[in-house]
C-alpha cells in the first residue's frame, strides 16, 4: 500500500476533522525518529488507516468534552476513534502529557511523525508481499500456470485463474463461466465487505456456517509470518526471530487489527491494482479493512473471536503465554499444580 496519509486537512489548530479513522493525504516516510518507529508498529497492530494529526487533535478535544459527557453518549464510530486514541497515547510513555501541555503545532507534528511511520510500514509491506505472495499460490514444487510477474500486477486479480479463484467473493462460483467473465470485466463489482475465498481455511466457504474456517487460511498465516516474524520464518517453526517486527516491538500475541491488516495486505497483493488508494473503488481496501475489524470487535461474536485469536496466537507465538501451554504429564510442575488444587479444594470445604 502506498503511503496514504498524514497531513491534517485543517489549519494547525485544534479543529476536529470528520473522522480520524480514515487515511489522510499521502506523505513519504523517511525518518527514524522514535515516534516514526512507534507509528510503524501501531499502524500494523492497532489501526492501519487513520489520519494521525486529526486523531490526536480530536482526541485531546474529546478528553475535555468527556468531563461533562460520558463516551457512551457518542456514536459508535466516535467511540472507536477515541479507543484508538487512548491506545495510542497509552502505548507511548509521556505522550499524553506532551500533547496536553504542548502547543497545537506540536500535536500536528507528533501526528505527522507517527503517520510517517504507519504509512511507511504499509508501503514496505506492500512492496515485499507483492513478490512473496507468488510463492504461496500453489504447493511448493509446482509451477504457477501461466506464470505471474513479480513486478507487474496487471495480470493478477480476476485476470488470472489462480488469483481470481482466491479473490472470488465467498458465495459466488468461480468455476461458472458467466460469473468469471463478469468479475473479470467488472460488470460484477466487488465491494470491500464481500469477503474473498482466500480468507477461508482450505479456501472452502460454508454458507450454512460462515464462521467455519474464516480467517484461518494458509496464505494468511504465510502473510502474517512474512510481516511480523520475518520472511524467512514462513517455512520454519512459528517463532519471532530477533530481526522480526514482532520481536523488536515485544509483540507476543496476534491482535485483531494485525489480522485485519494482513488480510488487507494479502488481498491487495493478489489484486491487479498497482497502487493502494483509499479512494480506489476497485479494491475498496479501506472498506474491506473496516469490515473485518467490525466483525472482530462485535460483542455478539465474542466467543468465535476469542477462539479465533487464541488459535492465531498459538500458531504464531506458541511460547508467548504460559496459560496457553500444555503442561507435560507427570512433570514436577504438573505435580505441584495437582497438589495445590487438592489443598485449595480442602480449604474450600473446610477439611484437613
Amino acid at each position: 500500500m502506498s503511503d496514504d496519509e498524514n497531513h491534517p486537512s485543517v489549519e494547525p489548530s485544534r479543529k476536529r476533522s470528520a473522522s480520524a479513522l480514515h487515511s489522510g493525504p499521502r506523505k513519504k516516510a523517511t525518518s527514524s525518529n522514535p515516534l516514526v518507529l512507534h507509528g510503524r508498529h501501531f499502524g500494523r497492530t492497532v489501526f492501519a488507516l487513520c489520519n494521525y494529526p486529526a486523531l490526536l487533535t480530536a482526541g485531546i478535544l474529546r478528553l475535555e468534552e468527556l468531563q461533562d459527557s460520558p463516551i457512551e453518549n457518542y456514536p459508535a464510530d466516535v467511540r472507536r476513534e477515541h479507543r484508538v486514541f487512548l491506545e495510542l497515547v497509552d502505548s507511548y510513555p509521556g505522550l499524553l502529557d506532551r500533547l496536553t501541555n504542548g502547543e497545537d503545532e506540536d500535536i500536528i507534528h507528533v501526528g505527522e511523525l507517527m503517520g510517517k511511520g504507519a504509512s511507511g510500514a504499509r508501503g514496505d509491506d506492500t512492496k515485499t508481499l507483492k513478490s512473496a505472495v507468488l510463492e504461496w499460490l500453489v504447493p511448493r514444487g509446482q509451477a504457477l500456470i501461466p506464470p505471474l510477474s513479480r513486478n507487474i500486477k496487471s495480470d493478477r486479480g480476476f485476470n488470472h485463474e489462480v488469483t481470481g479463484a482466491l479473490l472470488c467473493p465467498a458465495g459466488l462460483d468461480w468455476s461458472n463461466v458467466e460469473t468469471k467473465q463478469n468479475l473479470k470485466s467488472g460488470e460484477t463489482a466487488v465491494r470491500g465487505d464481500q469477503w474473498p475465498m482466500f480468507l477461508y481455511a482450505g479456501y472452502v466457504y460454508d454458507p450454512e456456517d460462515p464462521w467455519t474456517g474464516l480467517l484461518r487460511s494458509e496464505i494468511l498465516i504465510f502473510g502474517f509470518k512474512h510481516v511480523f516474524t520475518s520472511p524467512s520464518s514462513v517455512d520454519r517453526e512459528p517463532k519471532a526471530t530477533r530481526s522480526g517486527n514482532a520481536y523488536l516491538h515485544g509483540m507476543k500475541s496476534v491482535t485483531k487489527a494485525s489480522l485485519a491488516y494482513i488480510a488487507t495486505q494479502v488481498r491487495f497483493s493478489l489484486s491487479s491494482s498497482s497502487v493502494f488508494s483509499r479512494t480506489d473503488t476497485v479494491t475498496d481496501s479501506e472498506n474491506f479493512y473496516h469490515s473485518i475489524l467490525d466483525l472482530l470487535e462485535d460483542p455478539d461474536e465474542s466467543q468465535e473471536v476469542v477462539d479465533l485469536m487464541t488459535w492465531w496466537t498459538r500458531r504464531i507465538f506458541p511460547n508467548s503465554s504460559s496459560s496457553q501451554r500444555c503442561i507435560s504429564k507427570n512433570s514436577a510442575l504438573s505435580k505441584i499444580r495437582e497438589k495445590r488444587a487438592i489443598l485449595q479444594e480442602r480449604s474450600a470445604t473446610g477439611t484437613t
